[in-house]
């Protein structure tokens, strides 16, 4: 989990802070000391943590904050403030040309990620935006590089050009005039990278850049090497000037110093993030929500966002209909587990849930073993059973349990989850969802899937 580190610590330091019914210029300066920390440890740049001090600071001591009912609620909207602030303020979209296709150029070095993390950045314009994408094989040097762009490519039904081993201007330019041919609003140009930056890698992406006049440079970086990934956006950002950054593997950097300083380093924002392995784990880079996340507020929207986007319709709308009759049943239990394993993580989604650490859930994940059991346990009975399972007698269960391979323990436990998941539905089915979090979910009209 991104910032779990840095999240423990602030907490830590906010918690401090709670206790005080007033604070004095003293406290403030005590906990600025401790965020410093924090900050340098998780890998932040040091003269990036020097100026966000010295503005939380500035901010922090003045009288209205000193003097504020809730002082530590006051420093804290003010941590959270800047924290938005030095990641760029607010999301940057891709930038579209007026006149298709857009032309985006992905640079960077060998072993972020850009091949991967390229195309799955045009599944997602290809999915939220509906763009026909096009991938161009650039990379004329990196053993196996074509057939990697190629096998992505197929996986997410996105055409791939390439030329072989030839020069990779030639095949820019020739990727954009088959996309112009062809019907394709967006070109995604897979560049060569180098283990580390040379005058040689840099000039041939000055020769593209000069060649095909990209909409967008994208600089692909990995989260995981910290200040080394600050160090490379700004050796690409002085040569080519790029125009944002992905982040990738920010999902195995529990320090995040790299999304911290990039965009306070070289003034270019973070646009969008990897975080996971599988191909539609990308998401567009919201400040203001990480900041939230960072400080243990949660990030609701994403959630919401990632269960509209895992989530079937029409399933969630018959799932709905079946709540309402209380006739929720083991195959409903069991579609509803497979598409909340589809979202991630049990720690991705716990860092999202205001007041919930990751840390809780600490390794925590959807077994795939249990879930196989559970599957094999509700595919062994009839379907009369899946829809009445309060028949399931002593004798009914050793069948069943026989034909899954499991022990009767095993279904015990399986039928107690499912009483528990309908006594919680039916209170959600009747309206007596708490008001705090009807409240919080109202203005994008609830999470799909559920009747609420």
């Amino acid at each position: 989990m991104a910032f779990e580190g840095l999240s423990e610590k602030l907490s830590n330091a906010f918690k401090k802070l709670r206790g005080k019914g007033r604070l004095s210029e003293a406290d403030v300066k005590q906990a600025m000391r401790e965020i410093r920390l924090a900050l340098l440890e998780a890998d932040v740049s040091y003269k990036v943590v020097k100026q966000f001090i010295a503005q939380v600071t500035e901010r922090a001591v003045g009288t209205d904050v000193l003097e504020a009912l809730s002082p530590a609620q006051m420093i804290i909207k003010i941590v959270n403030e800047e924290l938005t602030s030095l990641m760029g303020g607010e999301s940057a979209k891709l930038t579209i040309a007026s006149k298709p296709p857009t032309v985006v150029m992905l640079v960077g070095l060998q072993g972020a990620g850009k091949t991967t993390n390229g195309a799955k950045l045009a599944g997602l314009m290809k999915k939220q935006s509906g763009k026909r994408p096009l991938l161009c094989a650039c990379d004329i040097y990196r053993p196996a590089a074509i057939q990697q762009l190629e096998v992505v490519g197929k996986q997410l039904d996105i055409p791939v050009f390439q030329m072989g081993q030839t020069d990779p201007v030639e095949i820019a330019k020739a990727g954009i005039q088959h996309a112009i041919d062809h019907g394709n609003d967006l070109v995604f140009l897979d560049t060569a990278g180098r283990l580390h930056v040379d005058e040689e890698l840099m000039e041939e992406l000055q020769n593209i850049k000069a060649a095909v006049s990209p909409t967008e440079i994208i600089l692909v970086v990995d989260a995981m090497i910290g200040q080394d990934a600050v160090n490379a956006a700004k050796a690409f950002d002085d040569a080519l000037d790029i125009d944002g950054v992905m982040l990738t593997k920010l999902d195995g950097d529990a320090r995040g110093g790299a999304a911290l300083s990039i965009k306070a380093v070289t003034g270019k924002p973070i646009k969008f993030v990897g975080v996971g392995e599988k191909l539609d784990q990308i998401e567009v880079f919201h400040p203001d929500r990480m900041a939230s996340r960072i400080l243990g507020m949660g990030d609701v929207l994403s959630l919401i966002e990632k269960a509209e986007q895992t989530f079937d319709q029409q399933k969630a709308l018959e799932l709905q209909e079946k709540l309402r009759k209380n006739k929720f049943t083991l195959t409903d239990f069991y579609d509803q587990m497979l598409q909340l394993k589809n979202m991630g993580s049990l720690t991705e989604i716990a860092g999202m849930i205001p007041g919930v650490k990751a840390s809780d859930l600490d390794n925590a994940t959807m077994d795939e073993k249990l879930l196989q059991r559970m599957e094999a346990i509700i595919l062994s009975m009839t379907p009369y059973e899946r829809e009445n399972p309060n028949v399931l007698n002593s004798s009914r269960k050793k069948r069943i349990a026989a034909g899954a391979g499991v022990g009767v323990v095993d279904i015990n436990r399986l039928l107690k989850q499912f009483e528990m998941l309908q006594a919680m539905t039916k209170q959600f089915a009747g309206g007596k969802m708490p008001r705090n979090m009807r409240k919080l979910m109202g203005k994008k009209g609830g999470i799909p899937g559920m009747p609420f």
